[in-house]
C-alpha cells in the first residue's frame, strides 16, 4: 500500500496550489483529479469566460471606432470567438500539464504522484482511488485536502439540456450567436454573460433580476452604471421578478415571468442561460461515512480550512467562504502550511480583491458602503469621477469612479475601495496591501505615482480626505465628493475640515 503525507483530492486551482505548496515543503503528496487538471478555473469558468469578455470588449470598441471614422465595421463569428477561447484554454492547459510532467520526471514517485481517477474517503487515513480503467487502489495518508470545486446550480422543473437551455458549462455548445437569449440571474456571472453577448450586438438579451436592480450585493452607484450600460446595449431587464415556468418547444424556449406584484408575462427566446449560483461537488467523496459536517447550505463546515475531522481540510468552493480562484488558491496553500508548520495565524479575508468583468470593469477590496452600514460602522467616504483623471481623458473613456471608505477617526484606516472603469482591477492593489497591514491613508497620499495613469485617481482621493487635494471638492461637487456617514446619515466633509 502506497503512503503519502498529504492527499489532495481535486486538481482545480485550489488543489493544484495545495499540491505545489506541499512539494515546497518536500512532503510526499498525491494529487488526484478525475477529469482535467485546472478545473473550472480553466475550462468552463474564469479563463474561458474572461477570454470571451476581452474579445467582446475589443469587438465593441473596434466597431465604435470604425463607425466613428467612416468604416463599415468588422465581422466576427461565434466560431471565431470559440476558436480564440480554445486557444487560450490550450495555452493555459499546456503550462499546467508541462509543469506536472516536469515534476513527475524530476521527483521520486514516492514524493510526488498524479493520479487520474475518482477518490473516496474510506476513513480519515485511507483513500480509495478508482482509475480510468476502473481498477482501484487504496492508499494510506496522514492528511487529506478536499478541493473538488463546484458546478452550476440547476433549478427544479427547468429543462437544462446544455444545448438550448444551458448553464455556464454549456455556452460552448452554441454554434452561433443566438438571435435572443434569456439570462436567469442578475449576479456576477449572469451580468458578465449579458455584457459579452450584448457587446457583440448579434443577440437580443433579456435578464431576470429578483431585486429592483442588478448586482444587489454591490452599492447602488456601482450597479446603476452597469445597468445603464447594459440597457444602452439593448439588454432588457425584468426586475423584481422570477422565472415562473420554462419549457423547450420546437427547438426554442417558452417561459413565463412572475413579478412580485403577481403579474405574469409570457415570452419566447431562442436560447436560455441559467445563472443562479454554484453548488459544491461533494457526491461520492465518502464524507458522510466519516462524519464531516455540512452547514445548512450544503457546504463543508470548516475552521480556517480544517474540518471537524482533524486531519481533513476543505478549500475553495467546498466551503462557505468567498468562491473565487484567488481565494481558493490562498486556502489551498494555507491548509498545507497549517499541516506542515502548525501555524496559528488564521487566514484573513478583509483584503480579498475581486473583479467583475462588466461594462465598465468593476473591482473591489474590503467593505462597500452596504456592508459598512450593515456592520454599524461610522466612516468617511470619498469618491472621484474618472473625468478628473488625465489618463482616462487620454483614453477617451471617462466613465467610472473611485470610492474609498476609511474609519471615522484621525487614523483613517482603510475599510474598503470600489473602482469602476478602465484599469479598475489594477487600481485597487495598493489599497488591498494597506488593508492587510491595517494602515491609514498617509502612505498613499505621499507616493509618487506614474503619470499619466489611472491610479493617480487613488492618490487624489486620499488627498481629498486629508484636505490637501489638487482638485478642491467645493469647486467640482459632481466629480469629487467627501462625506462622513454617522449611523447611516451623511454629512458633507467640505466644511468640516
Amino acid at each position: 500500500m502506497r503512503k503519502f503525507n498529504i492527499c489532495v483530492i481535486g486538481g482545480g486551482p485550489s488543489g493544484y496550489a495545495a499540491a505545489m505548496r506541499a512539494h515546497d515543503f518536500k512532503k510526499s503528496v498525491i494529487l488526484i483529479e478525475r477529469d482535467k487538471v485546472g478545473g473550472a478555473g480553466v475550462y468552463n469558468g474564469a479563463l474561458s469566460s474572461k477570454t470571451m469578455w476581452e474579445l467582446a470588449r475589443e469587438y465593441a470598441n473596434l466597431q465604435k471606432r470604425s463607425k466613428k471614422y467612416g468604416g463599415d465595421g468588422i465581422r466576427f463569428s461565434f466560431s471565431d470567438m470559440m476558436n480564440e477561447v480554445k486557444e487560450a484554454v490550450f495555452e493555459r492547459k499546456s503550462i499546467l500539464e508541462n509543469h506536472l510532467y516536469w515534476l513527475q520526471k524530476t521527483t521520486p514517485s514516492d514524493l510526488f504522484a498524479l493520479e487520474n481517477g475518482s477518490a473516496r474517503l474510506l476513513s480519515a487515513h485511507q483513500v480509495e482511488i478508482t482509475k480510468a480503467d476502473q481498477s482501484t487502489e487504496i492508499i494510506e495518508v496522514d492528511h487529506v485536502i478536499l478541493a473538488t470545486g463546484s458546478r452550476p446550480r440547476y433549478l427544479p422543473n427547468v429543462p437544462i439540456d446544455e444545448k438550448i437551455v444551458v448553464t455556464s458549462d454549456g455556452i460552448h455548445n452554441f454554434t452561433e450567436f443566438p438571435k435572443s437569449l434569456l439570462i436567469v440571474g442578475a449576479g456576477v456571472i449572469g451580468c458578465e454573460f449579458a455584457t459579452i453577448f450584448s457587446n457583440f450586438g448579434r443577440t437580443k438579451v433579456y435578464m431576470i433580476a429578483r431585486e429592483d436592480r442588478i448586482l444587489p450585493f454591490e452599492d447602488a452607484d456601482v450597479s446603476s452604471i452597469i445597468e445603464k450600460n447594459m440597457e444602452a446595449s439593448g439588454v432588457t431587464l425584468f426586475k423584481n421578478a422570477g422565472l415562473g415556468s420554462m419549457e423547450i418547444k420546437d427547438g426554442v424556449v417558452d417561459f413565463t415571468i412572475q413579478y412580485k406584484n403577481g403579474f405574469v408575462e409570457n415570452h419566447r427566446v431562442e436560447r436560455a442561460l441559467i445563472s443562479v449560483g454554484r453548488v459544491p461537488n461533494l457526491e461520492n467523496l465518502g464524507i458522510d461515512q466519516i462524519g464531516i459536517k455540512l452547514n445548512q447550505a450544503g457546504h463543508i463546515e470548516d475552521d480556517d480550512t480544517r474540518t471537524n475531522v482533524p486531519n481533513i481540510y476543505a478549500v475553495g468552493d467546498l466551503t462557505a467562504d468567498i468562491a473565487l480562484v484567488n481565494v481558493g488558491e490562498l486556502e489551498g496553500r494555507h491548509a498545507v502550511e497549517k499541516i506542515v508548520t502548525n501555524t496559528i495565524q488564521r487566514l484573513e479575508y478583509d483584503n480579498i480583491s475581486t473583479i467583475m468583468f462588466l461594462n465598465p470593469e468593476a473591482a473591489g477590496v474590503g467593505l462597500n458602503e452596504q456592508q459598512a452600514k450593515k456592520a454599524g460602522l461610522n466612516y468617511k467616504v470619498v469618491s472621484l469621477d474618472y473625468s478628473c483623471i488625465a489618463r482616462a481623458v487620454a483614453m477617451r473613456n471617462t466613465q467610472g469612479f473611485f470610492k474609498i471608505l476609511v474609519t471615522d477617526d484621525n487614523e483613517m484606516k482603510i475599510l474598503g475601495m470600489r473602482a469602476l472603469g478602465e484599469h479598475a482591477s489594477s487600481a485597487i492593489q495598493a489599497v488591498a496591501l494597506l488593508i492587510s497591514m491595517n494602515k491609514g491613508i498617509e502612505e498613499l497620499a505621499e507616493l509618487i505615482h506614474p503619470h499619466p495613469s489611472i491610479i493617480e485617481g487613488v492618490q487624489e482621493c486620499v488627498r481629498a480626505l486629508l484636505g490637501k487635494s489638487i482638485f478642491k471638492p467645493e469647486a467640482i461637487l459632481d466629480a469629487l465628493n467627501c462625506k462622513r456617514c454617522v449611523q447611516g446619515v451623511y454629512e458633507d466633509l467640505i466644511h468640516a475640515r
